[in-house]
């Protein structure tokens, strides 16, 4: 067994699958908490009858997506550098990349907190906002943007900590977070009677006790990824390594929130029920994608880890844990949540039109969600072994051009808010055969190198 002491999680000896489990359910787990926060603000708001302000959080959600997804996507690039030092044993590099990251990840969400602040009207006034939703729908987005520094460093930083194995602690931070997300929520909301104001207050505050949590776990951690202030700078060599695997990542990321702007805008012209009833199903499909997810970082870091050690063959036991894990979860989450349909949804509102979209909904799209396992996996392992430009390529174009093409073709010619769902799961089907057979490539090419 590997013995050096920064190591928390032995990924290249040993048996894989309760390894994988108990790295990925932490994940899962804290990526469920990040999503309640939006879930507690629209049922919060729900509870006041506001149907306007749940659309008004709604109408936000791919715009949230386009910046904190990209970021989220660039952390992947921590997790393959770490995990190829720690694999190869170069431990000098990895206190460098940690302060690197950390440094970037404070200047990039003060960067990106001044430019939500003068883009709100505009991009929401892009997305066709419905003229009643549309000034609560910036102020909220304006109010949640002052958390996304926080945001960013929050998931360098649990990037970070899972290099080593550790998943658990930032569930922690997470469960502190959201519970004084819903205690604020309740308060802001339901007893001062501040709306959708109120929520996003509330949530931006959870993100800053959230980072807090990570940073001071980080100061206090032991071996080559603790955080020394003193130590703070950008080394370029590092950042360009974690820029080449992350940055198509974060790239695939960007363009598949336009993308998904462009569906959003698409079920924004249906008006401002539509839009309540495609925020609350998301909810749904987003808690189920957060499995994925879990999996998704199991195998990036398991992957990255052996493959830096020369092990191909513990590799290959790599993806097929976390692919079929990842379809059988992802089922089970699922299937749970569209056999009781009536109870889940009834919990964000009691519009019965409002219920008919998240319904339609759940029967194109949340029914057939598994099939995302499909690329999502396997493009972990690619990035897991440095290709990370291949899955992106294909991602843009299977998942985010398709899908935009389709809102200007398919969903101008037929106005029903259905051919906005079933874009999903064609746009996953044809992805996911190019990303397999990619790996498949690559795989054939590794092990002639080896």
């Amino acid at each position: 067994m590997n013995t050096k002491s920064d190591i928390k999680m032995d990924m290249i000896h040993g048996p894989l699958l309760i390894k994988i489990l108990k790295f990925a359910f932490p994940i899962i787990m804290g990526s469920v908490m990040q999503q309640l926060f939006s879930a507690v603000d629209i049922a919060v708001v729900g509870m006041t009858g506001d149907s306007i302000g749940q659309a008004a959080i709604g109408a936000n959600t791919t715009i949230i997506a386009l910046f904190v997804n990209f970021f989220i996507g660039l952390s992947v690039g921590i997790n393959v550098v770490i995990g190829n030092y720690i694999g190869s044993d170069h431990k000098e590099k990895i206190s460098e990349t940690v302060h690197t990251v950390i440094l970037f990840s404070i200047l990039s969400g003060v960067g990106i907190l001044f430019v939500v602040e003068l883009i709100a009207r505009p991009i929401l006034i892009i997305t066709s906002t419905p003229a009643d939703v549309l000034d609560m729908a910036i102020s909220y987005l304006r109010i949640y943007a002052c958390g996304m520094p926080f945001i960013f460093v929050y998931n360098f930083g649990t990037a970070v900590l899972r290099t080593v194995g550790d998943s658990k602690r930032p569930l922690f931070a997470l469960m502190a977070a959201g519970v004084i997300n819903i205690v604020l929520d309740i308060l802001l909301t339901l007893v001062l009677n501040m709306g959708v104001v109120g929520v996003a207050i509330a949530t931006a505050f959870s993100n800053v006790i959230s980072a807090s949590i990570v940073i001071i776990l980080l100061l206090k951690e032991k071996g080559h990824i603790r955080l020394y202030p003193r130590k703070l700078r950008i080394e370029i060599d590092c950042l360009c390594r974690v820029f080449k695997i992350g940055f198509p990542a974060g790239l695939q990321a960007i363009v598949f929130s336009v993308a998904n702007m462009c569906i959003q805008k698409t079920i924004n012209s249906y008006g401002a029920t539509a839009v309540a009833g495609n925020a609350i199903a998301l909810i749904f499909e987003i808690l189920a994608f957060y499995v994925v997810t879990g999996f998704n970082q199991a195998a990036v870091t398991f992957t990255s880890q052996n493959y830096g050690a020369g092990d191909l063959a513990r590799c290959k036991k790599v993806l097929i844990i976390t692919l079929l894990a990842a379809i059988v979860t992802t089922n089970i989450v699922n299937f749970t949540f569209i056999f009781g349909e009536n109870f889940f949804v009834r919990i964000f509102t009691a519009d019965p039109a409002v219920i008919d979209v998240v319904f339609t909904r759940f029967k194109w799209v949340l029914s057939v969600q598994f099939v995302i396992c499909s690329y999502e996996i396997c493009a972990s392992v690619l990035r897991g072994f440095g290709r990370s430009m291949v899955p992106a390529f294909i991602t843009i174009f299977g998942t985010c051009v398709l899908r935009v093409i389709w809102v200007n073709t398919v969903c101008l010619r037929y106005r029903d808010i259905r051919y906005c769902f079933v874009v999903y799961p064609v746009s996953w089907f044809v992805t996911g055969t190019a990303v397999m057979t990619a790996l498949f490539v690559v795989w054939r090419q590794l092990k002639k190198e080896n």
